[in-house]
Formats: structure tokens, sequence, C-alpha cells
């Protein structure tokens, strides 16, 4: 893997290129993939667009994160589960200051709609978070709260504000979003996007698949800044950040 940007080298320290900034605020990281045409899916999931450096930096990205944010249609496309951390994740999640424990998965679900028992709630080491609404209906509720860390954030939809004050009450304030689509237009509205962590796939999709930001158009378009580049067997593996004194 070779760093183009903002300096050439022929090495990269994937622990350091993407460690959090040194902040006492809640910092929300989100990872996206996308083909070269736009494509942020093939037969429906993300999967066969990604290759051996994308998979190398999103498991570094899980192992510095202290949570992982999915909304619950990527959770059920993707057949999310608890985090699993292999050896090189638990070295860079310890020189990291947090611990062998692996982060924990917070599902984000208006209706709570999401059966509690799936391994996403019962083989996790750390307790699966369920962010949802006074809406979704109180027998759902009360299952989820049974097998999970069950957190009320909005009346008719997830208020997403309160959703990542809620996570930093509990010690996560490392955050990294995972999509969908749907999801991450909400960050993005809501002003809580800090990063943008994009690999562009080497491939050509065609078809009718979504991109990596889903709903209404952003008027106006919100700007960012390149951080670094990577580049890996044609991956590219970009880092911006919002260019707010730009906008």
């Amino acid at each position: 893997m070779d760093q183009l940007f903002p300096d050439r080298s022929d090495t990269v320290d994937l622990a350091a290129a993407y460690a959090y900034p040194p902040t006492h605020r809640s910092w929300l990281r989100a990872s996206m993939i996308g083909s070269v045409d736009g494509a942020a899916t093939v037969r429906g999931t993300s999967g066969a667009l990604g290759g051996d450096a994308d998979r190398a930096v999103l498991r570094m990205l899980r192992a510095l994160t202290q949570c992982v944010v999915v909304g619950i249609g990527t959770a059920r496309a993707e057949g999310y589960g608890p985090v699993q951390l292999r050896p090189d994740q638990l070295a860079a999640r310890r020189a990291s200051g947090l611990g062998a424990a692996p982060p924990p998965i917070a599902v984000v679900t208006g209706s709570a709609d999401i059966d509690p028992d799936l391994e996403l709630f019962t083989g996790a080491e750390s307790p699966t978070v369920v962010l949802t609404t006074e809406a979704a209906p109180a027998e759902r509720r009360a299952a989820l709260a049974r097998r999970a860390d069950l957190v009320v954030v909005g009346e008719e939809r997830v208020d997403l504000a309160a959703a990542v004050a809620a996570l930093a009450e509990r010690g996560h304030r490392r955050l990294l979003c995972e999509g969908g689509p749907g999801l991450l237009a909400q960050v993005v509205v809501a002003g809580l996007l800090d990063e943008l962590c994009m690999t562009l796939s080497p491939v050509l999709a065609a078809g009718d698949a979504g991109r990596i930001l889903g709903g209404p158009a952003f008027d106006p378009p919100v700007r960012l800044r390149l951080a670094h580049a990577l580049q890996d067997d044609g991956f590219l593996l970009l880092r911006y950040v919002p260019a707010r004194d730009e906008r």
C-alpha cells in the first residue's frame, strides 16, 4: 500500500493514518465504498466491491473505534454479527488505549423491528446497543431490552444528535458509522460528520444500485477537504473531512 497524499510514501502505518484526533468531544467518522461509476452495492451488498486493501482499512477502523454505528437496513443486508478482532487489530486497539474488548455495534432503528435472538445480540461480548424511538412498539422494545442496551432517542425518528450524546455517556466517543446511505445522509444533515473514509473500488457496476448517500439533494452541496489518499492494487483509499469553513 502506498500513500499518495499529502506526502508520497511506499509504506503506510494504518494505525497512525487512521488515528482519531486528540479531542474530548465525540468524533464520528464514516466508512463507505463505491465503484468508479458510483454504485454503493453489487447485488444488494457492498462485499463484491471490496478487496484486500479495503478490508485491511476497515479492520483497522474497527480496531480504533469505541462503537460501530449502523442502520438497520445495512445490518440486515450485510448480515451483521458482533465485531471480532484479529491479533493485529487487538495490538492496535491496545496501543490506542482501548483495551482488548471488541467495540459494540449500535443499530439505528426507529421501529425496533429486529430479532433479539440474532447472533448480533446473543453472541456479543460487548452488549449491542439499539438506538430507537418512543414510537416503536412497547413489546419490541421490551424484548430487545432483555438482550441489548436499549436507548430511546427521539419520538417518531431517531434523533442522531441525542444518539451520539447517549453513546458518549456510555464512554463511546470515537464512533464509526458504516452506513447505510440513508443513515449517512441523515448524519450529514445533522452536522455530525467529522470524517469520511471512502474507498473507490476499481470496478464498473452499472445497474440501479444506490450511491453512498441516499435521500434529498443537499442544497448547497457539502464541501469536503482531502486529508489523505492511499492506493493499493487499483483501490483508492480516501479520507475526507468537511470543509466547514468553506461552505
